[in-house]
């Protein structure tokens, strides 16, 4: 972006449907000096790129304004979460109305329909009556969808509301005409149909809708009081009170909740936000950030350097935000012929009718039979095409032990062009294990592992834990009291065992501090890619053991698949660069495939550079922004609860297998959505037609209508039906 252009997110209110997002891009687009518009339906966000002038909130506000809708600055998530229980509430509140009301105007036009009753005088008042019921449900419970067609007219974008808005008051204005001459062939039920079935949509997708800001709240801190230094002595404060520059006090394994620099050198676990396997040992001056966990034993203090809302986490928040918004809603193929279909059938309907009182009909034929064109064109064919394919998609996912939050994700799946792999907790089981170790001449393993159990038992290192794991795997046997313990956080620890025998382990370099004597060949060249543990006994080196975070059990046939199917893929990890590029090398990745030491942001960056559309598999706190990022994010069964909530899907079962077999049913179900969309665009085309030269009651036409909806259902059916033909795959390459 030039030095001239300037990008800014605003909150948009009072949408109510993809369309409405459609229609502030365009008008806004329009605009001089506007670079580039996106808005994001789901979470209400619009990202404007232009000149500093014209991205102002005034300047845009008032444009807004006009087309009825509302921008303020950007919200936040919880006022986000208040306005959809509210748009929730309203949508609720008609179709409650709709549904008790539209049931007595289906019942009397029924009985009209069957001839079920005695005299056409009855007749007359039934047809009164189901038109009286279905005024609720026209003048209260569909107004949204005459709101949102109206909006759409003004900025030259109409789509599925304005059709369903015609049809609506076509089918109410012509009845009355009806009712007025005498006829008892009202069309009410046509009219409250439309409206109940298309408001249970509506509140469906809002309800949805909150699911994409667990997202956002995933990464909020706990809302915790931390330890302030302030008039000489220590307060409890809740954390969004405490400024820039105040010192507040750690305390053993607790959550950092600000960024800050150190006052005394700390262990520090920064895995969520880094990705690393290890914990670093940070000294003193050193900045740390909110999110990560203090490991030491006795309470540090640090010095705040940003307070709530300018953190690292807080700016990661904001990134997230800004991705989701730049991504924009799926541009599906059903809201494109919506858009030309509306102006199609309002000419067609328009047209109709003269040419009908040319051709000798009456008024009431020529009413009824353009009522007819915009019935048979309202597209509810089209409108279920691609969101049954999605959801008979989401239940086989969901049988191969994959939980779909996004079902629409299911058509960017089937185009999906790269892969991206986070490394710690993805592509690895997420705990280090022991890979080789070597003893000083005449130790034996099982006098190591008595040893090392003996040395390394009840800490909570993840190392030491893992050296725990390996050497009391033989035996359920208890650790030897100890006598003495000495922690040196990120170093290692001395032990003094009850039988007076002492015990060191930890990093080379500190044995060696510890006047300890290491032979050279204590530690090995080719295993400089692992993390490296030594344990001395008071005969001086005891033996040196290599750890290494090991690939879950289909990593390697996952990968080889998917680069047999032409994905790109790429390692994108937070760790080291040597045991990123062990773990290629292992699961069949090149080294040029391999990124390691990347922050979020950076992975997020390398992510958007990777041939598009992306998908993105990660599972950590620091993988949220490039799970936003992604086009599709993917988390696995391990992952932290901030990347769940930013997924598309989660994989239900170890391993990444679940993201060859995803991909698999992602291109079966688009090719159902494609073929649900040829029948129900044939059908509206072939209808329009047949509605314009020979006459069709709207009643027909509603049939018609049920008749497409039918056969898109069967389509999208035959996914749960057939057995996925994807199965083996992965048992090939294995």
């Amino acid at each position: 972006m030039s030095d001239a252009n300037v990008e800014k997110l605003y909150t948009l209110q009072g949408m109510w449907c993809t369309s409405c997002a459609l229609a502030v891009e365009g008008s806004l687009k329009r605009l001089e000096g506007v670079r580039e518009v996106s808005v994001h339906y789901p979470s209400a966000t619009l990202c404007i790129s232009g000149t500093p002038a014209v991205t102002q909130l005034s300047n845009l506000a008032a444009k807004v304004k006009r087309l009825g809708y509302r921008l303020t600055e950007l919200e936040p998530v919880a006022d986000a979460h208040a306005r959809l229980e509210e748009e929730s509430r309203y949508l609720t509140l008609r179709l409650m109305v709709g549904s008790l009301f539209g049931m007595w105007t289906m019942l009397a036009s029924l009985l009209i329909y069957a001839g079920a009753l005695p005299s056409v005088q009855i007749e007359q008042v039934v047809a009164w009556v189901s038109g009286a019921f279905s005024l609720p449900v026209v003048l209260f419970a569909g107004v949204p969808f005459y709101r949102a067609g109206w909006r759409t007219l003004l900025a030259k974008r109409p789509g599925m509301d304005v059709l369903v808005s015609l049809g609506v008051i076509g089918a109410v204005m012509v009845s009355i005409w009806l009712l007025w001459r005498g006829s008892v062939e009202v069309y009410f039920d046509t009219a409250v149909m439309l409206i109940v079935l298309l408001l249970v949509g509506r509140l469906v997708e809002t309800l949805c809708r909150h699911r994409g800001l667990k997202a956002l709240d995933a990464l909020a801190l706990p809302d915790d009081n931390v330890t302030v230094w302030q008039g000489e002595r220590w307060l409890s404060l809740p954390a969004e009170e405490v400024a820039k520059g105040v010192r507040i006090k750690l305390a053993p394994g607790g959550l950092v909740a600000l960024d800050g620099t150190l006052e005394a050198p700390g262990w520090i676990d920064t895995a969520s936000l880094t990705g690393e396997s290890v914990p670093r040992h940070f000294q003193a001056g050193q900045t740390i950030y909110a999110g990560c966990r203090y490991l030491g034993t006795t309470p540090i203090v640090m010095q705040v350097s940003a307070g709530v809302g300018q953190r690292r986490l807080d700016r990661l928040c904001d990134e997230m935000r800004r991705y989701q918004a730049k991504k924009g809603e799926l541009q599906k193929l059903a809201d494109r012929f919506a858009a030309w279909l509306s102006p199609l059938a309002l000419g067609l309907a328009l047209l109709t009718l003269p040419t009908a009182l040319l051709f000798g009909l009456g008024w009431e034929d020529a009413l009824v039979r353009a009522l007819s064109v915009l019935v048979v064109a309202c597209p509810c064919a089209v409108g279920l095409a691609v969101p049954l394919a999605s959801l008979a998609g989401s239940g086989q996912a969901m049988q191969q032990g994959i939980a779909l939050r996004d079902p629409a994700a299911l058509e960017t799946l089937a185009r999906i062009r790269s892969v991206a792999l986070d490394k710690t907790g993805t592509l690895t089981i997420g705990s280090h294990t022991v890979l080789h170790w070597a003893a000083r001449e005449g130790v034996d393993e099982p006098t190591l592992q008595r040893k090392l159990w003996a040395a390394v038992a009840g800490s909570e290192h993840p190392l030491a834990q893992a050296l725990a794991n390996w050497s009391g795997s033989q035996s359920d046997r208890r650790p030897e009291p100890y006598l003495q313990v000495t922690n040196t956080p990120g170093e290692g620890r001395r032990v003094q065992l009850k039988s007076g025998e002492w015990l060191t382990v930890g990093r080379a370099a500190w044995l060696a501090s510890q006047q300890i004597a290491l032979p050279a060949q204590a530690e090995d060249a080719a295993l400089a890619f692992a993390s490296q543990v030594m344990i001395a006994d008071e005969a001086g080196w005891l033996a040196t053991l290599y750890l290494i975070d090991q690939p879950v059990k289909d990593a390697e046939p996952s990968v080889k698949h998917l680069l047999a199917s032409g994905y790109v893929i790429a390692m994108i990890s937070g760790d080291r660069q040597g045991a990123v590029s062990w773990l290629g090398e292992r699961v069949g990745l090149g080294r040029e495939a391999c990124y390691a030491q990347r922050s979020p942001e950076a992975k997020a960056r390398l992510l958007q550079g990777l041939p598009s559309p992306a998908l993105y598999v990660g599972d950590g706190l620091n993988d949220t922004l490039s799970l936003a990022a992604a086009d599709v994010g993917i988390a696995p069964l391990s992952a932290s609860e901030a990347a769940r909530e930013g997924a598309a899907a989660q994989l239900m079962t170890p391993g990444i297998g679940g993201v060859v077999k995803l991909l698999g049913i992602a291109q079966r179900t688009r090719r159902i959505m494609v073929q649900n969309l040829f029948f129900s665009a044939l059908y509206n085309t072939l209808a329009l037609g047949l509605v314009v030269v020979m006459a069709i009651p709207p009643l027909i036409a509603v049939l018609a209508m049920a008749a497409s909806s039918l056969t898109v259902t069967f389509n999208a059916a035959r996914l749960a039906w057939a057995e996925p033909d994807y199965e083996g795959s992965l048992n090939e390459e294995s």
